[in-house]
């Protein structure tokens, strides 16, 4: 089960918005995608290393309501347990991609405000 490590308030409205005001939402799919790659590159040198696989297996993804950054895989299935933890078995959660959103939340929220002054740019245009 993947959980969220970083929900935007009001996320749902500004789209909603942006819609009514004719902006096309596959663009929200670039600052996702930004910040997703933001947060993954970031994390990287903060994944716990034993060979390395774990921190080798980060990838952003977008959509146009999100950007999701993704860990593991079928050479690396132990991501989740990892990050997450599982108490049943002694293992203590390591949230490095949690952390590492939380501590690069000022970079890629600028990425959410460029987009949002190159929206507003194109309205007050038209």
């Amino acid at each position: 089960m993947t959980k969220p490590i970083v929900q935007v308030d009001g996320a749902k409205r500004l789209r909603r918005e942006l819609k009514r005001a004719g902006v096309d939402l596959a663009d929200l799919r670039k600052p996702n995608m930004e910040a997703a790659r933001i947060v993954s590159t970031a994390s990287q040198p903060r994944a716990p290393r034993r060979t390395g696989a774990l921190a080798g297996s980060t990838r952003p993804g977008a959509s146009r309501t999100s950007g999701t950054i993704r860990a593991g895989g079928a050479r690396v299935p132990y991501a989740n347990v990892i990050h997450w933890g599982w108490p049943a078995h002694n293992i203590k959660a390591n949230p490095w991609l949690a952390e590492t959103a939380a501590a690069t939340e000022p970079v890629w929220v600028d990425a959410y405000w460029q987009m949002l002054d190159d929206v507003l740019d194109n309205l007050a245009g038209r």
